[in-house]
């Protein structure tokens, strides 16, 4: 159950990360934030970025082995990887409607997927 816990905060922490990082581009559609600076900017990706804190930092304390997690330092961060890659597939899929996925994203997901299960192989 412990690993269930750890890989949904890491998924959420990384559906925060992805909107702080990259959230921003679709502020021009939204008039009164098109108005921002890029102080306003960064002010409101920090906010945001709080959250993913929230939620990477349990994630990772209480996800590590040495900590009675499940999952060795190494684990934790292959996890985050693919997750965030993931959650940004998606995320640039659904909101940027000019970006695609190619067969060169599928075939690095592919290498991805494989680095996980050589990360985890006993």
């Amino acid at each position: 159950m412990n690993s269930i816990v750890t890989i949904l905060m890491l998924t959420l922490s990384n559906v925060f990360m992805t909107f702080a990082w990259y959230g921003h581009l679709k502020f021009k559609e939204i008039p009164w934030l098109n108005q921002l600076n890029l102080f306003g900017i960064i002010f409101i990706s920090w906010a945001i970025a709080f959250f993913e804190y929230c939620f990477q930092v349990p994630a990772n304390k209480f996800g590590y082995i040495g900590n009675g997690g499940s999952f060795s330092l190494v684990e934790l961060k292959v996890l985050q990887e693919a997750i965030t890659l993931t959650v940004f597939t998606l995320f640039s899929l659904l909101l940027f409607k000019t970006e695609s996925f190619k067969t060169n994203h599928f075939i690095g997901f592919v290498f991805l997927i494989l680095a996980v299960y050589f990360i985890f192989k006993k």
